[in-house]
């Protein structure tokens, strides 16, 4: 059985320092068999976790998490840029138009996705669990699959930064999957979800980090003008 992190941030993002490198030894650490970066707004830190990966017994998936006016949206097996601040219905046809998977990223989480069963028409799925969120945010979305049945269902850590790396992701039968494979059994619904919320030290921890390295990135970015 293999166990996959659907949802990575690393220092490519603005609110996280994780660097590829780190991703990659944390992940062997964990025991973690696939990886799918989804950082906001960019697909270099996959490009990165791959290069480091490429001598070990690691997949990694290429993905997104970008923000659309109706709340972010994962993009999944996803090598390219897809703009912020489209709607909802626009980003996904746009991530679909680019051979990915569109999941609705923490549905419940705050704030929470507008327009979120119109956009689930149009998703491929959304995201049941993470490990980041409150219980209540992660029971609500559990609850989507009575009303939606049909679609597939993500989980992963939203890790910003090492330590949280694998609190949660999916789980996959198999033996000899690739790539390919592993996003057949997603979108067939083929999966295990597994995860553990982060304690409340821990979401604190988190929140505090990602403050400080979001002022640092605007810091430094103002110092480069």
């Amino acid at each position: 059985m293999l166990k996959g992190d659907f949802h990575i941030h690393t220092s490519f993002s603005y609110d996280a320092f994780s660097s590829p490198k780190e991703i990659v030894n944390q992940a062997l650490k964990v025991g973690l068999d696939i990886l799918c970066i989804t950082d906001h707004s960019e697909t270099k830190g996959a490009v990165e976790v791959l290069r480091f990966s490429f001598d070990k017994k690691l997949i990694v998936i290429p993905g997104i998490e970008i923000k659309s006016k109706d709340g972010d949206i994962l993009g999944i097996n996803i090598k390219k840029k897809i703009p912020d601040g489209l709607s909802g219905k626009k980003t996904i046809k746009e991530i679909k138009r680019a051979g990915g998977i569109a999941i609705i990223a923490h549905p419940y989480g705050l704030p929470p996705a507008q327009k979120l069963k119109e956009n689930l028409e149009f998703a491929d799925g959304f995201e049941i669990f993470n490990a980041s969120l409150f219980k209540f945010a992660n029971k609500k979305a559990k609850r989507l699959q009575k009303i939606f049945p049909q679609k597939v269902t993500t989980a992963g850590s939203d890790a910003h930064f090492p330590k949280f790396l694998g609190k949660g992701g999916l789980l996959f039968d198999g033996e000899n999957l690739d790539e390919k494979k592993i996003l057949e059994k997603i979108l067939k619904k083929e999966v295990k979800i597994f995860g553990k919320e982060y304690t409340l030290f821990e979401k604190i921890e988190d929140h505090f980090k990602k403050g400080i390295v979001k002022i640092k990135n605007a810091l430094s970015k103002k110092r480069k003008i």
